[in-house]
């Protein structure tokens, strides 16, 4: 039984970074080829957010539990949201930064429930589980960086 609620916590942790992936490469696809920083910035994202759901599916798989596939309900909502406003936005650049801070805000969430959770883990699992929000937060402060001195041009 806590096997079964720690790896649900785990393998919805799986279905935001999968949210992460989906959405970074819908943003590489939207921004416009100048934007080569954010294109940058998107790529690294997206690959942390793999790296993520690597060490996240291990540790399911050594609960003896099946990890997770696809994604949330909301992050489709949020990239049909992004199609949307993009397609309508005549400041994309800024659009698409607003964007990646909404589906970043998202991912702490996930994270801050998924440690606030009842599920009984792990020191590792835990530390597993901090290191990763820690590297989101820094995304999410590079995204709110580049979101606020596009405000001020």
């Amino acid at each position: 039984m806590a096997n079964t609620a720690l790896s649900e916590v785990l393998n919805d942790l799986i279905r935001i970074n999968n949210d992460r992936i989906e959405g970074y490469e819908k943003a590489i696809t939207e921004a416009d080829d100048i934007d080569v920083d954010l294109k940058a910035i998107f790529s690294k994202m997206e690959n942390d957010s793999r790296d993520n759901v690597r060490e996240l599916t291990a540790a399911v798989q050594d609960l003896g539990e099946a990890p997770a596939e696809g994604t949330t309900v909301s992050g489709m909502i949020y990239r049909t949201w992004m199609d949307v406003r993009t397609a309508f936005s005549s400041k994309e650049r800024q659009s698409i930064l607003e964007l990646c801070e909404f589906g970043e805000d998202a991912a702490q969430k996930a994270y801050n429930e998924a440690l606030a959770s009842d599920a009984e883990m792990s020191t590792t699992i835990r530390q597993m589980i901090t290191g990763q929000q820690q590297s989101l937060r820094t995304s999410h402060d590079v995204i709110k960086k580049y979101l606020d001195l596009h405000k001020v041009l």
